[in-house]
């Protein structure tokens, strides 16, 4: 009843429930005391107002906190039932629901911006074009760049060769439906239509198709989409899907999907971080980790581990982060390690909601990490403030995790201690243990990889951040893919090239933009990019 409340008084009300609007120029105002215009003409003024761009989509918004009328009850066409001539009252409370049609759509009651402060001015454009995003090829000093699907150009040193294995990897978080409507408050810059998934999807989709990655690591997968759409339209561009619902009622999870013709499937190995029996473990993030064999003509060449992860979000609980990060790289250790002590090469995507430079980040790229001392929520880099905010505990999880502070799983240290000697297989075991007690003290945290980021996260000719996510609260960098990587001793400027001996060889990436870039086109999502990331994309070689 508040919508025809609304009508009848001549304005509409906000989403939010934070005021009210006029619905009607100041001449119709007066309408509900004398009524002369015809109703023809209010629909047309009223869709010249946008009221199409508010239409609020039959089965979309369930969460959201207004009435609607949809295409299931009313027609466009509906008219009120006293149209009288001008000096005569409209009577509108005669004007109900059950006076309508039941075959099209009309929507009056929606969220417009009840003031100035709901969105910065630095952030209302009227550009709505499309971000132009370029290939900077690294596999040559003479680095090149070029436009977006131009690859028939590249730098002839990156092609195909004999003893080399090439292909290409995309990471996107492509944003849950479920989760971009418990969050509206996220979108107020955007129009509601290209929020909904009927339009999401195919952009994203199309996006998909024309990078043409041999590996996607998708996150934020809804688990009915996955299920009904995205699944099947993969497996029909020649993809296999592999997929890890969050833990709980969650409704999303991670995907790691890849090409047929270019790997075999080894090994699936999903990772909960939730863990009933340990209460600093109560978040239903997860991680997905596959070892692929690539196709070759050749019969044995070395397996890839692809591993993909969202981390928990809140920035104030860097402990649950750092925790999580350490389970998924023990993990990736159980999978990715040879009989011979050393590693297949590792490619780690996804979103690790932490920022270049912070703790976390540096201790995936550098290996260690010496937490003492250290705020929780200055892990991730996403707070401006440690005011009250304790210090990380001295282990920062229980020994009952099984996980030691080398990010590797206890129990695998006995088979591997044992090995040469079956008979002493209980010894072991016991020096395991006294390791677990020594590093209850330690407040050092390491892992054995040698990780490398494709991205340098600024922009090498200005400087300026690069971002991989932007709504109407942030723009920041929370998408990674790292990859297995030997470093240059010396130290390298922001967008410096990437000399790699052994590993992986970063041939190129898909170069980021900055917040200013993708505010021109009215920030994320839009009419173009149905997510509020950006898909991260990288060419590697495998030297055979």
């Amino acid at each position: 009843m508040e919508t025809w409340r609304c009508v009848r008084r001549g304005y509409g009300r906000c989403v939010a429930g934070r005021g009210r609007y006029s619905m009607f120029p100041h001449p119709l105002k007066s309408w509900g005391r004398d009524w002369s215009t015809p109703w023809e003409e209010l629909q047309r003024y009223c869709w010249n107002r946008h009221i199409s761009s508010c239409l609020r989509w039959p089965g979309h918004y369930s969460r959201a906190p207004y009435p609607y009328l949809s295409s299931r009850h009313f027609a466009l066409n509906c008219r009120p039932p006293l149209l009288v001539d001008s000096g005569t009252q409209f009577q509108f409370y005669n004007w109900r629901p059950d006076h309508l049609h039941n075959t099209s759509l009309f929507h009056l009651s929606s969220y417009v911006m009840s003031s100035d402060r709901d969105e910065p001015s630095s952030k209302r454009r009227k550009c709505h074009g499309t971000i132009k995003r370029n290939w900077e090829y690294l596999c040559s000093r003479k680095k090149e760049k070029l436009k977006d699907g131009e690859d028939e150009n590249a730098d002839p040193t990156c092609e195909d060769s004999e003893g080399k294995f090439d292909f290409s990897v995309m990471s996107y978080n492509i944003l849950s439906q479920d989760l971009l409507e418990d969050n509206s408050h996220l979108y107020r810059h955007c129009r509601r239509p290209v929020l909904h998934w009927s339009f999401r999807f195919p952009n994203i989709l199309k996006e998909i198709k024309h990078f043409d990655a041999d590996v996607l690591c998708l996150q934020e997968v809804q688990e009915d989409h996955y299920g009904t759409e995205i699944r099947p339209s993969l497996e029909s561009l020649g993809y296999h899907c592999e997929y890890k619902m969050k833990t709980g009622r969650k409704p999303d999870g991670c995907a790691i999907c890849f090409k047929h013709a270019k790997f075999s499937l080894v090994s699936v190995n999903p990772v909960e971080f939730c863990r009933r029996d340990i209460p600093l473990l109560d978040r239903d993030n997860i991680g997905l980790v596959l070892l692929l064999q690539p196709k070759l003509p050749r019969a044995a060449s070395p397996s890839i581990c692809v591993a993909n992860t969202h981390l928990l979000y809140n920035p104030r609980r860097g402990d649950i982060k750092l925790t999580q990060l350490a389970m998924l790289l023990a993990e990736i250790s159980s999978v990715a390690h040879r009989k011979d002590g050393s590693f297949c090469p590792i490619i780690m995507c996804g979103d690790f909601n932490s920022v270049p430079g912070s703790p976390l980040y540096s201790f995936i790229k550098e290996g260690k990490l010496n937490y003492e001392g250290l705020a929780i929520g200055k892990v991730s880099g996403q707070e401006q403030s440690s005011r009250g905010q304790r210090i990380l505990s001295i282990p920062i999880w229980p020994p009952d995790l099984g996980i030691s502070q080398s990010c590797v799983y206890e129990t695998q240290q006995v088979p591997r201690a044992g090995k040469t000697d079956s008979g002493l297989k209980e010894a072991p075991l016991e020096k395991a243990e006294v390791g677990v007690s020594a590093e209850k003290v330690s407040s050092h945290l390491q892992h054995h990889f040698s990780l490398s980021s494709v991205y340098s996260h600024y922009l090498p000719d200005t400087g300026l951040p690069e971002v991989t996510t932007c709504h109407s609260q942030s723009a920041i960098t929370v998408d990674y893919i790292f990859y297995s990587a030997e470093k240059e001793d010396a130290a390298r400027g922001p967008g410096a090239e990437v000399a790699l001996v052994g590993g992986l060889k970063l041939l190129a990436r898909l170069s980021l933009l900055t917040e200013q870039d993708l505010w021109t086109v009215n920030g994320l999502p839009n009419e173009h990019n149905s997510s509020d990331h950006l898909p991260l994309l990288a060419k590697f070689r495998l030297e055979l």
